[in-house]
C-alpha cells in the first residue's frame, strides 16, 4: 500500500478547518511566535524609551517599523523562524535571533544586546500565551459562545407560553413551558459567561526564578518590580508579582474550568433537545440534499446535536486536563506545561465546533405544538399534585377533614392513566369548600404550568 500524500492528523485541521480557522490566528504556533516577537519588541522599546543602560529613545519611525514588524508577522517570518530553530533547537532563541536580524536591517545593531535582556524564555512565553489566549477568548471563543446563548434566549422568548408536559426521572410530571426550559439554560450559561469575563489574565516578567537577580546584577539602582509591572500592564495584562520561573497558570486554570463547565451545561442542553426530538416535541426541518440514513430514507437524524455532544466531551476533557496539569510545576520549573499549552487551541477548537453545530441545529428544528397539547391531554393524572395541595390548604383552613391528602391522590393516580371526567368526579366527591372545588374542576394540564411563562422575564432582570 502506497503512503498517502501528507494529510492533517486532527479533524480540526482537516474536515472542520473552515469552522475553527479564526482560532489559528491566535493559538497556532505561528500565532504564538507573532506574540513572542511582539513581546520582545515591546520590551526592547520599553528599555530604550526609559533610556536604560545608556540607550536612547528611538525616533517615531524606528519604533513604528519595529512594531509593524511584529504586527505584520507572516509567512516570511514563519519560514525564517523554522530555519533558525532548525539550528538553535530552541523556539524562543530563534525569535530572539529574528528580532536581532530586524534590528540589523534597520541599522539598530547598537541596541541589539537589549533584545531578550535579562529575560528567561518563560518571561516571553507566559506573556505571549496570555496575549494569544486572551485574544482567542475575547475575539473568537466568547462570540461563538454568546451566539449559542442568544439563540437560546430567542427560543425562550418565542416559546415562553408553549405549555408542555415535564418529565422528572423520565416520567410525566408537573407541566412547564418550553420557553421556561430554554430560559433555565440561558441563565446557567450567562453565569458562566460572567465568570469567564471576570478572569484576570496574569503575566510575569521577573527572570529565571522570579527574583530579578540578573536585573539587579545589571543595574542595582532600578526599581525592577515597578518596571516589570509597568511593562506587563502595558501589554493589557494583570501583573503577577510572586512567581517561580513560570507564571503559575492559576488564571488559566480558572478560565479552563469555567469553559469546561460551559461545555458540560451545553452537553446537557444537547441531550435534552435530542430527547425532545425523539419524543416528537420538536420536528426536524428537512435540509435540501441532506441524507439522514444510508439505508432508511425516511430518517432525519439529529446530527447537529450529536456532533456537538461529542465535541463538547472532547473539549471539556482537554480543558480539564489543562487545568489539572498547569496548576503544578516541579520546584521552580519543569516543562510539562510546554507541551500541554500547545494543545490549548485543540481544546478551544472542539468547543467552537460544538457551538457552531448547536446554533445550526437550533435553526433546523420546529416546535410541534400539537404534539405538546396531545401529550398534556393524555396525562391528566399530573393534576394530582394540585388537588392534594389544595386539599392540604383546605384542611389547614378548617374546610376539610381529609386525614391524608397525599395518600388519597396516590390511590387515585399512581401508575394509572385517568381522564378529565375521572378527575371531575373525584373532585365533586371531595370534602372541601365549594370555591376550591370550582377552581379544581376547570383546571387542565395545559393550564397547570404555574408561573413558567413569567419566569422567562427574569432573563432581563
Amino acid at each position: 500500500m502506497s503512503p498517502l500524500p501528507e494529510q492533517p492528523l486532527s479533524p480540526l485541521d482537516g474536515r472542520y478547518r473552515p469552522l475553527v480557522t479564526a482560532l489559528g490566528d491566535h493559538l497556532s504556533e505561528a500565532g504564538l511566535n507573532r506574540a513572542r516577537v511582539r513581546v520582545e519588541v515591546e520590551w526592547l522599546l520599553y528599555l530604550t524609551d526609559h533610556e536604560l543602560f545608556g540607550s536612547h529613545r528611538l525616533d517615531h519611525e524606528q519604533a513604528r517599523q519595529l512594531r509593524e514588524f511584529a504586527s505584520e508577522f507572516g509567512q516570511p517570518e514563519i519560514d525564517e523562524l523554522a530555519r533558525l530553530e532548525a539550528t538553535t533547537r530552541h523556539d524562543v532563541k530563534a525569535v530572539e535571533y529574528l528580532v536581532r536580524a530586524k534590528l540589523a536591517e534597520l541599522g539598530l545593531t547598537g541596541i541589539s544586546e537589549l533584545t531578550h535582556f535579562a529575560a528567561t524564555s518563560e518571561d516571553i512565553n507566559n506573556l505571549s500565551y496570555a496575549i494569544t489566549i486572551n485574544a482567542a477568548v475575547r475575539e473568537v471563543w466568547m462570540p461563538k459562545f454568546r451566539s449559542v446563548i442568544d439563540a437560546l434566549r430567542s427560543l425562550a422568548v418565542e416559546h415562553r407560553d408553549a405549555a408542555m408536559l415535564a418529565h422528572t426521572h423520565g416520567q410525566p410530571a408537573t407541566p412547564t413551558t418550553m420557553g421556561k426550559e430554554f430560559a433555565v439554560f440561558v441563565h446557567r450559561l450567562e453565569r458562566i459567561a460572567g465568570r469567564i469575563d471576570a478572569v484576570e489574565v496574569l503575566g510575569k516578567f521577573n527572570g529565571a526564578t522570579g527574583t530579578y537577580s540578573a536585573h539587579l546584577a545589571a543595574d542595582p539602582t532600578q526599581d525592577w518590580p515597578t518596571i516589570s509591572r509597568e511593562f506587563v500592564t502595558s501589554l493589557g495584562l494583570e501583573w503577577n508579582p510572586l512567581t517561580t520561573q513560570i507564571e503559575s497558570h492559576d488564571w488559566q486554570v480558572d478560565l479552563y474550568q469555567s469553559m469546561s463547565h460551559a461545555c458540560r451545561i451545553l452537553h446537557n442542553l444537547c441531550t435534552d433537545i435530542w430527547s425532545y426530538i425523539s419524543s416528537g416535541y420538536f420536528r426536524q426541518i428537512p435540509q435540501a440534499g441532506a441524507t439522514g440514513s444510508s439505508t432508511m430514507p425516511h430518517k432525519i437524524n439529529p446530527i447537529r446535536f450529536e456532533n456537538a455532544e461529542a465535541n463538547l466531551e472532547l473539549s471539556s476533557a482537554l480543558l480539564e486536563s489543562l487545568a489539572q496539569t498547569l496548576v503544578t510545576s516541579r520546584l521552580q520549573r519543569d516543562l510539562t506545561d510546554s507541551t500541554t499549552q500547545r494543545n490549548i487551541g485543540v481544546a478551544f477548537g472542539h468547543s467552537v465546533l460544538a457551538f457552531e453545530n448547536i446554533v445550526r441545529g437550533l435553526q433546523e428544528i420546529d416546535l410541534d405544538l400539537g404534539k405538546l397539547a396531545a401529550d398534556l391531554d393524555g396525562n391528566w393524572e399530573v393534576l394530582g399534585e394540585a388537588i392534594q395541595t389544595v386539599i392540604r390548604a383546605e384542611v389547614t383552613a378548617g374546610r376539610s377533614s381529609i386525614a391524608d391528602p397525599y395518600a388519597v391522590l396516590k390511590e387515585l393516580t399512581r401508575g394509572k392513566r385517568i381522564g378529565q371526567a375521572d378527575l371531575v368526579e373525584f373532585i365533586d366527591g371531595l370534602d372541601i369548600g365549594q370555591e376550591a372545588k370550582d377552581r379544581l374542576r376547570v383546571m387542565t394540564p395545559a393550564a397547570y404550568a404555574g408561573l413558567a411563562s413569567q419566569l422567562v422575564d427574569y432573563l432581563d432582570a
